[in-house]
């Protein structure tokens, strides 16, 4: 059985399939959005490893003509270098504009993949098969696509809409524990910012998420990719409204930058950084301790930290001004209202904030 969600973006609108077991129908989907025959699938040795195989021969099914492009593991590698690696394969492969890219595996390569589909002879289609929990409900969903630089990370990128997003949950029984962890992070940031009866529900599910029962796992990235495709919907390039999905970003963003993007996993930041956000808004009113609280424990049942590295305040503070939700010099923070709502508050002068919620002490 399938799910289907549509992100309606007019000309760039495309499906998210989503269920238990279908990475076989792979070839099926891309014939629907009818993707070009010549494709290389870009992903790393891990990936490969596990589902490189079953993916090449569903495509080999459909009529589709593949070569894979295998990059290194892990976000110290989402870089230029890396990047013109994938170009290079392009280019000694022949491809041209009437080809397509395949981006099997985690965030960085379904960043990495989408930007090169960008740029590659100034545009070319690609979809993305997450395989990790993080890419299913977050990255692989809304055309962000970039690569990272030693001063801040996702710097240098470009919005670019997939073809299609193929989501097989069943690839998250290869998952590290952590990255499943890791991955939980944005499942809960959509109910913080979104929806109060998702993030109680996740307190109800969470030892059968853990479980990874399927039903319950279909369940969860299917209302964080719908939560996320409305946003897109809506301010499909982050003018305005889709800033909310950053909640903790800022923040976290500074964690990855600081510790080398290699520390701590994306979403493991993104934990840390909910919970800075989330006392800056009980500062200022907009939530409860109670709120902070309960913030807190679901992402502790989820083995996530919520406490940040002793890095010092004006690093952090240095780090969080490059962010690219800063406008004219001041820093845009998403901050919750409760739970299961947000707003966007600018903040010129975030020190006194910040340093309050790093010495904020759980209770």
């Amino acid at each position: 059985m399938v799910e289907k969600i549509t992100v309606g973006l007019g000309e760039n609108s495309y499906p998210i399939w989503i269920g238990a077991g279908i990475l076989e129908r792979l070839g099926e989907a891309l014939q629907s959005v009818k993707f070009p025959r010549k494709v290389a699938v870009v992903t790393n040795p891990t990936v490969a490893g596990h589902y490189g195989e079953r993916v090449l021969e569903s495509l080999a099914g459909s009529g589709f003509i593949a070569r894979t492009v295998v990059l290194p593991d892990g976000e110290e590698h989402k870089n230029a270098q890396t990047l013109m690696s994938i170009y290079d394969e392009l280019i000694q492969g022949g491809f041209d504009r009437s080809s397509g890219l395949i981006a099997l595996g985690g965030g960085v390569i379904g960043d990495m993949t989408g930007y090169a589909a960008a740029t590659f002879l100034r545009g070319i289609p690609f979809a993305q098969v997450p395989t990790t929990l993080l890419a299913q409900v977050d990255s692989s969903v809304g055309g962000k696509t970039g690569i990272n630089h030693p001063l801040g990370k996702n710097l240098i990128g470009a919005f670019y809409q997939p073809r299609l997003v193929h989501i097989d949950v069943d690839t998250l029984a290869t998952l590290p524990p952590r990255e499943f962890a890791a991955g939980m992070a944005e499942v809960v940031k959509y109910g913080i910012i979104r929806d109060r009866e998702f993030f109680l529900w996740l307190n109800d599910r969470r030892e059968a998420l853990k479980g990874l029962d399927p039903g319950s796992l279909i369940t969860a990235v299917m209302k964080s990719c719908q939560i996320k495709a409305n946003v897109v919907e809506i301010d499909e390039k982050e003018s305005s409204l889709r800033a909310i999905l950053n909640f903790g970003h800022t923040f976290g963003h500074a964690v990855e930058t600081l510790s080398g993007y290699s520390e701590f996993r994306h979403g493991e930041a993104v934990a840390i950084g909910m919970i800075v956000a989330a006392r800056i808004s009980q500062e200022l009113g907009l939530c409860s301790q109670e709120d902070v609280d309960a913030l807190r424990t679901l992402l502790l049942s989820f083995d996530l930290p919520v406490e940040a590295p002793r890095f010092p305040l004006d690093d952090y503070l240095d780090a969080m001004g490059r962010d690219k939700k800063v406008r004219e010099g001041v820093l845009r923070l998403i901050l919750n209202r409760g739970i299961g709502d947000c707003e966007i508050r600018a903040v010129n002068d975030p020190r006194k904030l910040v340093a309050a919620a790093l010495t904020s002490e759980p209770r």
